[in-house]
């Protein structure tokens, strides 16, 4: 019993003296730094299955956002959507000035079993190493969820009244498809009859080290997103003992189906909006290459194929082809009669799915499989880069970042756009954070973390954006 004690003891000694360790820590650093470590520490993770979901770590990261930032909560009309998300509307003088919202979501994704010791710091601890805050939603995306309140509580301490409408929009379900988050949140501003003048989303951001300008910060600002769709094929055949087996399996047909799909990857294409971002880099850029992206009517073949040559600048050019999952057989002696694989693509602006079944079907030229696809969200159509929220985004990185590149871009991941189709035409999808390019990995990854410089400069960029957009 004394031993025991002993041990209960020293755990509590340890546990109180970590504790005393992360808050000493973090109070070394700005107050948006420490809460968005905080922040991190709340594990809002979405899961697919939502039985497996833990709802109340999500009342607990509402609760700390309000007892945080509680002029946001008092002075913004505040709507709740599904339970777990926010409308948050500040009302702007100039009704006749359509509104501009800013969005962010505050679920994360599960950290992938068996990798939890991989982690430099525990995915969850929120704590500030070798000038980074480490964890899971450091990036994606609590630090927009961190950066809009701070700049926004920051502006109503200051009394600064928008002439413009603001919306705040806080999802809770980004990562599992958004159908209770961003599409209720959608939902709600139609039935109000509101038309969004633009909107600010996830997506691109501000990266260091890209290839093409090395050296030099490159600030980019999603225009459009990749549409995702998953392809279900499914193949029958005769099955039976294998010790007398089929001279065509189902499992073979399929295997014959998928490496089809997989050995002839689709061709590349240069479309915009990423020739916009090589056009714009042009200047920056020395020598032939910098030649050939200014003339592209002569090179954008040349460019496309190159970039398909590698695995990242690939799926800016080009559909992409995953193969997935591969299910088959209920015993090692069984031939089965059927067998069912997803493959997943993800397509460039202005490809319908409705295209990719025809061109499927003619790759895996065996009409003997089934071919079904899952339901999907169309990418909304290319924001334009003349317009207002393209030019306010522009202006508030050259006035914070004055260093930095400004280029139109491409999202190859998908996020709540699509959800919102119905009530703006213009949604440009910028992360206000920098990071290196060599960490991008993280995202969704292991050791996902965000420098210090980065945090206390995402909370100007987005105070900024609010600002410009508020005129």
């Amino acid at each position: 019993m004394y031993t025991l004690f002993r041990r209960l003891l020293l755990a509590q000694v340890c546990f109180v003296g970590l504790f005393a360790s992360v808050l000493a820590q973090s109070e070394e650093f700005p107050v948006e730094v420490q809460n968005l470590a905080k922040a991190v520490r709340y594990q809002t993770i979405s899961h697919q299955d939502l039985a497996d979901i833990d709802y109340q770590n999500f009342d607990d990261f509402l609760d700390f956002l309000e007892e945080t930032y509680p002029l946001s909560f008092s002075k913004l009309t505040v709507e709740k959507v599904s339970e777990y998300s926010r409308l948050m509307t500040w009302q702007g003088s100039d009704d006749s000035l359509r509104p501009v919202m800013l969005d962010s979501h505050y679920d994360v994704v599960p950290i992938e079993p068996g990798t939890e010791n991989d982690w430099k710091e525990a995915p969850f601890a929120g704590v500030v190493v070798d000038g980074y805050l480490w964890g899971r939603g450091a990036i994606d995306d609590k630090s927009s969820v961190i950066a809009n309140f701070e700049a926004l509580e920051s502006l109503l301490a200051e009394g600064f009244t928008p002439q413009r409408t603001l919306l705040f929009s806080l999802a809770h379900d980004e990562e599992i498809g958004g159908s209770n988050g961003g599409a209720k949140i959608a939902e709600l501003i139609e039935q109000k009859g509101i038309s969004l003048e633009y909107m600010v989303m996830e997506g691109s951001g501000i990266v260091d080290s890209y290839p093409m300008v090395s050296g030099k910060r490159m600030a980019m600002i999603g225009l459009a997103e990749k549409t995702y769709v998953t392809l279900t094929l499914t193949a029958l055949g005769e099955g039976g003992h294998s010790s007398t087996p089929p001279k065509n399996s189902a499992i073979i047909s399929l295997a014959k189906a998928v490496t089809a799909l997989h050995e002839n990857p689709f061709d590349p294409i240069l479309m915009p909006p990423v020739s916009d971002l090589l056009e714009s880099l042009a200047p920056h850029v020395d020598g032939l290459m910098g030649w050939a992206l200014s003339n592209q009517w002569l090179t954008s073949g040349l460019i496309a194929n190159q970039m398909s040559e590698d695995r990242i600048s690939s799926t800016m050019v080009r559909n992409t082809t995953g193969v997935t999952m591969f299910n088959s057989g209920v015993k090692e002696n069984v031939v089965p009669q059927q067998a069912q694989a997803k493959v997943n693509f993800r397509l460039l602006p202005g490809m319908t799915v409705e295209n990719l079944i025809v061109d499927v079907k003619a790759l895996i030229n065996n009409p003997d499989i089934n071919i079904s696809s899952e339901s999907w969200k169309t990418s909304p159509p290319i924001a334009d880069k003349t317009e207002v929220g393209y030019k306010n985004i522009e202006r508030a990185v050259q006035d914070v970042l004055p260093a930095a590149i400004v280029v139109p871009g491409l999202v190859t991941a998908t996020t709540d756009s699509p959800h919102y189709t119905s009530v703006t035409d213009n949604i440009y999808r910028f992360h206000t954070f920098t990071m290196d390019i060599a960490h991008a990995k993280s995202v969704h990854g292991t050791n996902e973390r965000v420098s210090v410089e980065s945090i206390v400069n995402s909370v100007k960029l987005s105070r900024r954006i609010i600002e410009l957009s508020a005129k």
